[in-house]
């Protein structure tokens, strides 16, 4: 063999040992990303190639499957009452992937989890029958804030604060996820993108907004909590008008009547006197509000129920007059409603906040149970006697003071109202705050409810926590105590 030869020979067997070497790392160690890539198409096939399983709501599904026609997707995911619960569910979509309830347990509701398969699909690699997944919302208390809400937009939470069962959660506006399911929504698609008022995010839990005056419980909680006042019922040192400090803004508040001059916390909630949470949160400091702020779950990163929350944040690195401001749940303190549920949620619940959560277990097609998510496990924000306190005093605010349309004939009902600035200046329409609980001491019953409207279409002198926010309130929780 001349030598030309032997190179040209050794060069083609160092080829075919290169393809062979590929070949192995593509067989042993790429398979499963490449199986698992978005742009498989045969993982969409495989997916729909079945109906799904389903999202339960109470013992019934709320979503289902339907044949369609022609092409390689068999099924596609269908909807009863789309629009009601979709904050819930999120969707599932042949061509845009799937979101919230759906996308996390896809591979539940598809058949493709692990735990559904016997040893023999394990070997087969066979798809098996797809397991369910059953939430904690309660329908009454889902459909009395969805009817509630209208044509707001804003958003409410409902939880049991001694379990932490979120049993209702909406967004407005809202969207039918049947509409985008399939191949052929593009417009659909295109519609919901376009539209400014966002009605795909949730703004349940990832809208964070400026709390505004709910925020006072927190401020008052860090105030007892800290020693700065024994009670809430004892005066407190907070002159009328205040003045920031360091500055020459002075701080006014809405009721210029009001009695808010030295004003004990009880009074101070009931009338929402700014001067008073201001001068509050000056004296304690930032560390010790962002301590009390971060134990009723502000900060938290990580906050799955089991979709997650975006991140409520107070903030850091302010100065004196800025720690002032967000004593009245402004400067750059913000919340999404469910993290409001959780402040009043703790606060029923004797000082204890129980982790929320919209799941109750994950089953798979005969019902056995998967996993479980229990109920009551708690940590404590804040003193049993510090919560007791503050609970008697939300209850004035709702009985004496500003959050009066929350009342309800023969249960026990406290809450705070809010309302918070929105754009430079407060430019924009402000936001309608209200967080609240109610207990029915003939049944035990008790629900913490946080709302915020940002949106309502009423003039801006219109706006407020008791006249938007806290009808809304009310009617979620007649409806839980009622359930």
């Amino acid at each position: 063999m001349n030598k030309t030869i032997r190179r040209a020979s050794v060069f083609c067997l160092l080829m075919v040992l290169a393809l062979l070497v590929r070949a192995t790392w593509v067989q042993a160690y790429e398979a499963r990303a490449l199986a698992d890539d978005e742009h498989n198409r045969r993982n969409t096939i495989a997916q729909y190639a079945q109906p799904l399983g389903d999202i339960i709501v109470a013992g019934s599904p709320v979503t289902g499957s339907k044949e369609t026609d022609g092409d390689d997707l068999r099924y596609k995911r269908t909807y009863t009452q789309g629009d009601l619960y979709a904050a819930v569910t999120g969707y599932s979509s042949q061509a845009y992937g799937a979101t919230q309830l759906e996308g996390i347990y896809s591979d539940v509701l598809d058949g493709t989890d692990d735990r559904l398969k016997n040893p023999a699909d394990m070997l087969t690699g066979e798809r098996t029958d797809p397991g369910d997944v059953l939430t904690t919302i309660d329908p009454d208390v889902q459909k009395a804030a969805y009817e509630a809400l209208g044509d707001d937009r804003g958003a409410a939470v409902a939880m049991d604060p001694e379990s932490g069962r979120i049993l209702g959660m909406v967004s407005s506006p809202s969207y039918d996820p049947s509409d985008i399911s399939g191949t052929t929504d593009g417009d659909a698609w295109q519609k919901l993108l376009d539209d400014t008022s966002k009605p795909l995010v949730n703004r349940a839990l990832r809208q964070p907004l400026p709390p505004g005056s709910t925020f006072k419980l927190v401020v008052a909680s860090a105030a007892l909590e800290n020693g700065l006042y024994g009670s809430v019922d004892e005066p407190t040192d907070s002159p009328d008008p205040y003045t920031l400090p360091g500055t020459s803004t002075v701080l006014s508040n809405e009721n210029p009547s009001a009695p808010c001059e030295n004003a004990t916390l009880r009074t101070a909630l009931q009338y929402s006197c700014n001067n008073v949470f201001a001068k509050v949160a000056a004296d304690l400091g930032q560390d010790k509000l962002k301590a009390m702020a971060d134990a009723f779950g502000f900060d938290t990163e990580e906050l799955d129920v089991p979709v997650r929350a975006s991140q409520s944040v107070y903030p850091t690195g302010m100065d004196k007059a800025q720690t002032a401001l967000t004593g009245i749940g402004q400067f750059e303190v913000t919340a999404t409603p469910m993290q409001m549920a959780m402040v009043s949620a703790a606060l029923a619940n004797g000082g204890e906040l129980a982790s929320p959560h919209m799941v109750s277990k994950v089953t798979d097609s005969d019902g056995s149970t998967l996993q479980e998510f229990p109920d009551g496990d708690t940590e404590r924000v804040v003193k049993a006697s510090t919560a007791k306190q503050l609970r008697s005093a939300m209850v004035t605010v709702v009985d004496e003071g500003t959050g009066s349309n929350a009342k309800i004939d023969g249960a026990e009902v406290g809450g705070k109202t809010g309302t918070a600035q929105n754009g430079v200046d407060n430019s924009n329409t402000p936001y309608a705050w209200f967080t609240s609980y109610a207990k029915d001491d003939s049944t035990g019953k008790q629900v913490a409810v946080a709302v915020v409207v940002e949106d309502s279409g009423a003039a801006r002198s219109e706006v407020s926590g008791n006249g938007l926010a806290a009808p809304i309130a009310q009617k979620m929780m007649k409806a839980a105590l009622k359930g």
